[in-house]
């Protein structure tokens, strides 16, 4: 009798501990809480905020929380506005155009003609040196160099090509992209690097036996298979881009505009309910280049 009290005892602690049991995909959600915890706080929840806050109302006294449409209605009822998107797609265009082509042999150069991989380490290294200062003292070094007494014109000028200064090289959308390019080619070369890196080397070797020239070889084997590495490094510069501010403020000179600058002004007059509408427009534009990029490449591989 004792045995089988004991037996039966056994079984309910076991079927309790069953029924306590967490399924793995429970445990697989209560392991990502932590992670779900600090998205929430610290990124959805200044989303949802600045999302609340475009709707509410405001003059020069304070803020008045509302439900109005005015602030998005002003927003894209404005052709100023409309031009100042278009403004900032078009540095976004350049400055992705260029970067990619540099970054691309920039990774290029690194991945497959330096054969040790210890030259390799070194040399992007030595990309990343000037990222170890500030994007503002990097962008501010171009104005002794582009000015109108600057390093480039007083050469031309010794030299003799130039007969005055040029004045478009400094304040001016030349200075703006060459900035951009500057503070964002290395956000290309990184991720389209390690893409490179990954190319299983026989496939180059079965193209030569086929017949393929270098070009053929570079067209139809390593841009394919880089293809995924550029479409995060395009997402990276892109994102950039469009959010930036500085680079537009300083090197243009005040001539220029983008929508970062835009809001920056808004704030500055303490018009954030104004600011927050842009804000949430200037996200959705960003969301949609980025969910056309991952219609045409996928990524998943890469991350």
């Amino acid at each position: 009798m004792a045995t089988i009290a004991a037996e039966t005892e056994d079984g309910k602690q076991g079927a309790r501990s069953r029924a306590f049991r967490l399924s793995p995909s429970a445990i697989s959600y209560l392991q990502a809480m932590p992670l779900f915890v600090i998205l929430g706080f610290f990124f959805l929840l200044p989303i949802a905020m600045i999302g609340i806050v475009s709707f509410w109302d405001y003059d020069f006294a304070g803020l008045y929380p509302d439900f109005l449409t005015m602030n998005y209605t002003d927003t894209l009822g404005s052709w100023v506005t409309w031009k100042t998107y278009l403004n900032t797609l078009k540095f976004t265009a350049i400055v992705w155009s260029l970067t990619l082509v540099i970054g691309f042999w920039v990774a290029y150069f690194l991945a497959f003609h330096i054969r040790k991989t210890s030259t390799q380490m070194i040399l992007f290294l030595v990309c990343t040196v000037p990222f170890m200062t500030s994007n503002i003292i990097r962008m501010i070094s171009w104005i002794p160099v582009l000015g109108r007494n600057g390093l480039v014109n007083s050469s031309l000028i010794k030299m003799g090509i130039i007969p005055q200064p040029i004045e478009w090289l400094l304040y001016s959308d030349f200075a703006v992209v060459l900035a951009m390019v500057h503070l964002y080619t290395l956000f290309m070369v990184t991720p389209i690097f390690n893409t490179l890196m990954r190319i299983d080397r026989s496939l180059f070797e079965a193209a030569r036996d086929a017949g393929a020239s270098g070009w053929q070889v570079l067209w139809n084997v390593v841009i394919p298979l880089a293809k995924p590495g550029m479409a995060i490094g395009t997402i990276f510069v892109v994102t950039l881009v469009m959010a930036d501010f500085s680079t537009v403020q300083v090197m243009s000179g005040g001539q220029s505009a983008s929508v970062a600058l835009m809001m920056k002004n808004q704030m500055s007059l303490l018009q954030y309910p104004a600011a927050a509408a842009n804000a949430v427009v200037l996200l959705a534009v960003v969301l949609l280049m980025v969910a056309a990029i991952l219609r045409v490449v996928d990524i998943r591989k890469e991350l």
